[in-house]
């Protein structure tokens, strides 16, 4: 099997050189997967724009930073639970809270609603299961949260893929594992 190799700048386009300066100055560095991505500007770029769009909608960082825990959690992508659990922190969770989404618990309702429902579409293929469809409007959510939370489902799902089929290097400190 090829292994593939994080690109350095100059391995990529000019489209994908202005994403990383974009990524770069928002984030300090161009992490090894967005890098990675790079070697197609256009799923780079597709992803930043849905990831920037979905960043206006409905759920707060922490509820977005959840979706991500739990989700990568799911999908075993060692690479975003090491960079969401870092984020996660850095948006006011603890350690143990991010240990917690990923068991797919959370104390307060609204949250849980929302890593349930998560869990859900992911594990089920989109086909959630209709307690944690009703839970979600029972938190208060309408229609529209449900569409935004696919996309952020669906965004996740398309880092952890990305990372299972190159398997680049992770540079973000390791997530504990879940005992």
């Amino acid at each position: 099997m090829k292994t593939i190799t994080v690109p350095t700048r100059d391995q990529v386009s000019a489209g994908s050189q202005a994403s990383f300066d974009l990524i770069k100055s928002r984030m300090g560095k161009v992490p090894n997967l967005y890098a990675t991505m790079g070697y197609s500007e256009h799923a780079l770029k597709a992803f930043l724009d849905l990831d920037d769009i979905l960043n206006k909608g409905v759920f707060t960082p922490k509820e977005r930073e959840a979706v991500s825990l739990i989700v990568s959690e799911i999908n075993g992508c060692a690479y975003c639970l090491a960079g969401h659990t870092l984020a996660a922190i850095r948006r006011g969770f603890t350690k143990d809270e991010t240990l917690d989404i990923r068991r797919g618990q959370a104390n307060d309702p609204k949250l849980n609603a929302i890593i349930h429902l998560a869990a859900s579409i992911s594990e089920n293929k989109g086909h959630a299961e209709e307690s944690a469809l009703d839970a979600f409007y029972e938190a208060g959510f309408n229609e529209g949260a449900l569409m935004e939370l696919v996309g952020l489902v669906s965004l996740r799902v398309f880092t952890n893929y990305a990372f299972a089929i190159t398997e680049i290097p992770v540079d973000f400190p390791a997530a504990d594992p879940i005992k």
